[in-house]
């Protein structure tokens, strides 16, 4: 008896995450099926890879870009190359300086919407580094930069500014295998700015030392993005894909739903 009942509770929970499953895959008539993630500053798309794998799972196309840092101008057309190869309308996803890509690339028709991930959005006009102007300095986030002006963060202070709740085998990875940054792309005006015509949602993670915290709602209120906070570092791309999943999911729905 307490085998057939063991038997019959473990097929009871095998239903029913079989169920759940399928609830997560997208259905067949939905409008939005394509994603486009965009990495910020001192990382590559490889971080992605637990987002990435979660969207497929749920049926959704995911694209990555891999920008080159060298400047917004070639950091925004790698985004428009990956655009151009989508099949329909998408979901624009950036994390960190790749806010402000996505706020200058997002204009493009394919665009549907945007996703930031405690990300930059600066307006058209202006720089990406006023926007820590009137904000507390990220004092834990410290930059090295080369003599060409290329920027890394501090090996010593990486973990607690960018990772901290990344183990520390992982850290090392990213930390000996960062992407350096051209400081003078902060420097860079803005062209145009996506959100003031396309929906934006914000993912903010409350430990981010990166920003202060103060900055990031700025940011994602200004936008009138719809906002979702989460204990996380600035690494949260990597740390929180189920929640950065979610919202792109959601972002992804809302859009077709409007576009019926």
């Amino acid at each position: 008896m307490k085998s057939l009942t063991s038997i019959t509770a473990i097929a009871a929970a095998f239903v029913a995450t079989a169920s759940a499953h399928a609830a997560d895959v997208i259905p067949e008539n939905q409008i939005v099926r394509n994603v486009v993630l965009v990495h910020g500053a001192f990382a590559d798309g490889a971080g992605w890879k637990s987002v990435y794998e979660n969207l497929t799972k749920r049926g959704y196309r995911v694209s990555i870009v891999q920008n080159p840092l060298t400047s917004l101008e070639d950091d925004v057309a790698a985004t428009k190359r990956v655009l151009d190869g989508q099949d329909g309308p998408t979901i624009l996803v950036g994390h960190s300086w790749g806010g402000t890509v996505i706020t200058e690339a997002g204009i493009d028709p394919k665009v549907a919407g945007l996703v930031y991930v405690s990300a930059l959005s600066p307006d058209a006009g202006e720089t990406t580094a006023q926007q820590y102007e009137g904000f507390a300095p990220a004092t834990e986030f410290v930059l090295d930069i080369t003599k060409d002006g290329y920027g890394y963060v501090n090996r010593d202070k990486f973990k607690a500014g960018f990772a901290h709740d990344v183990s520390d085998q992982d850290v090392a990875f990213m930390r000996d295998s960062q992407v350096p940054i051209n400081m003078s792309a902060f420097a860079t005006k803005l062209k145009n700015a996506a959100w003031h015509s396309k929906p934006s949602w914000a993912v903010i993670a409350t430990e981010d030392k990166a920003f202060d915290q103060a900055m990031l709602i700025h940011m994602a209120e200004r936008i009138n993005a719809k906002i979702t906070k989460v204990s996380a570092s600035h690494a949260l791309f990597m740390t929180q894909p189920e929640v950065v999943s979610d919202t792109i999911d959601q972002a992804a729905k809302t859009v077709s739903t409007k576009q019926k």
